[in-house]
């Protein structure tokens, strides 16, 4: 973690040395930018007041939700996983809009600042009111604001590297990701236990401090890291040419795999959690988990996790088959249909009036963990390196698309179900049937697409691909 750090032997130039523009190309330099902390700090906060929102939400509006007399008005369990999955699915369809602004018209520092005060204001409707409106308008600010910052943020880190230190770029992302599982960890612990105990305006209130702390993180690193100039008429220009149509549809053809493995990735915040209430939570005499809590062992296993797949597991496999970007994300598919199974098993037992032990949820965490290594972080640095120059913003959220087509698809899975009233072929163990038989034809699908991808690098202060030496210089 040292390396993420600038070089202290470098003195900060006092406010009035400061300069009057922000650095618009990356340090040629093969060291760590010395941006990268400031968005790796503002990362861990920004995603415990996500993670620690959602993490409470399905059983806030399943526990605690008011009407406007002040009287319970709870929703039911398929009612309020639909409604989860429609908020996160919002969250990550709308940083199509949030990267249009980034790259075409303001630029990722002021679309981020601006964007996160929006979300802050999101916090404070769902501290202040525990009804039907306050929970509509809070997540709809909220899916607003995360949303529209989220392709910035993951661009923003790609921005800081160039030709001399792109050799970092992997270990940074890796530590992008852990700073948001450590974010996610701390506020999934913590959330759940403000919310049994002090109620939801304090539960729901920490997060929104948090994400204002992050937004001042954010801020004070404003003169350390690069800011890319937004593209104008040159973003639509290259965006619509041949070369950026091309780079979105070979990359958007890979949404159609990706979603899949977020429909079921997600349900670890919305039917595990249901799932796990039925379950014996009971070790050695020990209840361990609340319900809402289980969802710690994810980020907490990324954080463990990270550094055994990166220093072991993938030398050991590279060592025998070269472990490129498309095949860890095929592996990581095929584990996803292994938790998919677990998951279905689980339910069969619980359909049966049978109460299995949290453990094999929690075993079923370290595959699930596993899987979301191989398949998200990966992503995340693959799909920023095939983006052309101006439209780094805009194909992160292509990649974060497949999130929200995932969770429209799990959403709407629910919708019919609460529309049949018990009368659904798709209740019960046979939803997560269905997901375990899609999951496993997507893996499938995805290793014949995989042959016949072809990708393409670009950096910030590199050529672009096939450019001639002369016209480079």
């Amino acid at each position: 973690m040292a390396d993420v750090f600038p070089d202290k032997s470098v003195p900060e130039s006092a406010p009035s040395e400061r300069p009057a523009k922000y650095r618009a190309t990356p340090e040629a330099t093969p060291r760590m930018p010395p941006g990268v902390p400031y968005i790796v700090v503002n990362e861990a906060a920004e995603r415990f007041s996500f993670y620690g929102m959602r993490g409470i939400l399905a059983v806030f509006m399943t526990e605690y939700l008011r009407n406007s007399n002040g009287e319970l008005a709870v929703m039911t369990g398929p009612e309020a996983n639909e409604h989860y999955h429609q908020f996160v699915s919002a969250v990550y369809f709308l940083p199509l809009l949030g990267a249009i602004v980034a790259d075409g018209l303001l630029g990722k520092y002021r679309t981020i600042m601006s964007l996160s005060i929006v979300y802050c204001f999101g916090h404070l409707a769902l501290a202040l009111d525990e009804t039907r409106l306050g929970l509509g308008i809070g997540l709809t600010l909220i899916a607003l604001g995360s949303g529209g910052i989220k392709p910035c943020v993951t661009a923003n880190v790609g921005d800081q590297f160039g030709a001399l230190n792109q050799h970092l770029l992997s270990k940074v992302f890796n530590w992008f990701y852990f700073s948001i599982n450590l974010g996610a960890a701390l506020s999934t612990w913590l959330t759940p236990f403000l919310l049994r105990h002090y109620g939801p305006h304090v539960a729901f209130g920490l997060p929104g401090v948090l994400m204002a702390l992050a937004t001042i993180a954010f801020w004070m690193g404003r003169y350390k890291f690069v800011h890319v100039p937004p593209g104008g008429w040159a973003f639509l220009r290259e965006t619509f040419s041949g070369e950026g149509l091309s780079a979105l549809l070979r990359l958007g053809g890979m949404v159609l795999f990706l979603m899949m493995f977020w429909a079921v990735f997600d349900q670890t915040g919305s039917e595990w959690v249901l799932q796990a209430k039925g379950m014996d939570r009971v070790v050695f005499g020990v209840e361990l988990f609340d319900p809402s809590q289980v969802q710690l062992l994810n980020p907490t296993l990324v954080m463990a996790m990270i550094p055994l797949f990166v220093y072991g597991v993938y030398p050991a496999i590279d060592r025998y088959w070269r472990l490129t970007a498309l095949r860890k994300i095929g592996l990581g598919l095929f584990v996803t249909v292994l938790a998919a199974a677990i998951t279905w098993w689980i339910q069969v037992r619980l359909d049966a009036g049978e109460h299995p032990s949290i453990l094999w949820q929690m075993l079923n965490y370290v595959i699930l963990t596993s899987a979301e290594i191989l398949v998200s972080i990966t992503c995340l640095d693959f799909f920023y390196t095939q983006a052309p120059k101006r439209m780094k913003s805009i194909v992160m959220s292509v990649d974060m698309l497949a999130v929200s087509l995932g969770n429209y698809l799990t959403a709407a899975v629910n919708s019919r179900v609460i529309a049949a009233k018990g009368q659904s072929a798709l209740e019960g163990a046979n939803f997560f049937a269905f997901f375990t038989l899609a999951m496993l034809v997507t893996a499938v699908a995805f290793v014949v697409y995989a042959q016949f991808y072809r990708d393409r690098t670009y950096l910030q202060d590199a050529p672009d691909p096939g450019t001639p030496p002369a016209a480079a210089a």
